[in-house]
């Protein structure tokens, strides 16, 4: 793998929750909204973020008979996961498989943790 975490500027896996039970698409939204805006306020103080929540642009365009699944989405962004510095988890991931396996994989590969944006900011300069 040709990634080189650790070398020049910060790189930040943004991880939370995507899919969203109680308010169905309206939840969803929020939660990508949520997402982008953390992973823009990262970028916008001098870091380099992975926002998972941006991956809708290759469904936008894919063509006729070409398709993603989620586990390719899941792979792609684990790998990027692979590459970062840090992970900072935005929301409550309690109940959340797909943060709590990204979480998993960030310990394995001794990716620092933090738990909100503004904890991170505070101990990680760009």
């Amino acid at each position: 793998m040709f990634c080189y975490a650790g070398e020049q500027m910060k790189k930040v896996y943004v991880a939370g929750l995507y899919s969203h039970t109680d308010n169905g698409i309206l939840g969803i939204l929020d939660n990508i909204r949520k997402g982008q805006r953390a992973g823009t306020i990262l970028l916008l103080k001098g870091y380099i973020p992975f926002v998972p929540w941006f991956d809708y642009h290759f469904q936008f365009n894919l063509r006729e008979n070409e398709t993603l699944t989620k586990d390719e989405y899941y792979n792609y962004s684990i790998e990027w996961l692979k590459c970062c510095d840090y992970m900072v988890v935005i929301s409550n991931h309690k109940n959340s498989y797909g943060v709590n396996k990204e979480i998993e994989i960030a310990k394995k590969n001794n990716i620092k943790i933090y738990y909100s944006i503004d904890e991170f900011m505070k101990d990680v300069k760009p």
